[in-house]
């Protein structure tokens, strides 16, 4: 019987634009133990959305509530709706052996390190400003005001880069998606994920006796 594995969580930071999503979708396709943390929401679901799904659709005093009983792993407000990680199912999944991914901002990543500890904290950098001035625009998804606007955050954003434990410059796409890949394969072989590997090796030299 193989030992038995716990999972782990593995959590990715960017500045808009830099290419975050693309590269983190393909680690998931590619690996199907990882999957995305489900948040939890208090805005209205849209059009095709599941509940429990998509997001935990949450009336505004739960989500209050589960905040103030410590249910979630992190939280933050944005344009008037909250949105949050259940903390349970986190941890669930990991005893589980299952890995979970969260694809959330540098103030998310430092709530899962008082409320999770440990994990594997990556920074996707972009490769010049220039390039991700024309990335944003690329996109052609936001307005030049919006895409003003990202760029001009960008350096607050990098500014928390040295708070991660890598670094993954996403100049061209198969070199960034390669080293994110790497980092991952290395955590899941960190002992920590391991705890019965080396006893169970161990008890056959006692057995043996």
């Amino acid at each position: 019987m193989p030992a038995k594995r716990l999972g782990l969580f593995l959590v990715v930071c960017a500045p808009s634009g830099t290419g975050k999503s693309t590269l983190v979708r393909r680690l998931c396709a590619e690996f199907p133990n990882l999957s995305f943390s489900v948040s939890a929401t208090t805005r209205p679901p849209r059009h095709g959305e599941t509940d429990g799904v998509d997001y935990h659709f949450l009336d505004r005093d739960t989500f209050l509530a589960w905040r103030e009983a410590g249910r979630l792993a992190e939280w933050a407000e944005v344009h008037g709706n909250f949105y949050g990680t259940p903390l349970a199912p986190v941890r669930e999944a990991m005893a589980a052996g299952k890995d979970v991914l969260f694809d959330i901002d540098v103030q998310g990543a430092a709530q899962l390190r008082q409320s999770l500890g440990a994990g594997a904290y990556v920074f996707i950098l972009p490769p010049t400003r220039a390039e991700l001035s024309r990335r944003l625009s690329a996109r052609g998804t936001d307005s030049p005001e919006v895409v003003a606007k990202r760029l001009a955050a960008a350096p607050k954003e990098l500014a928390d880069a040295p708070l991660f434990d890598y670094w993954v410059e996403n100049a061209e796409l198969e070199a960034a998606y390669a080293d994110l890949r790497a980092i991952y394969m290395a955590e899941r072989r960190r002992p920590c994920c391991h705890p019965d590997l080396l006893p169970e090796l161990l008890a056959q030299w006692d057995a043996a006796i």
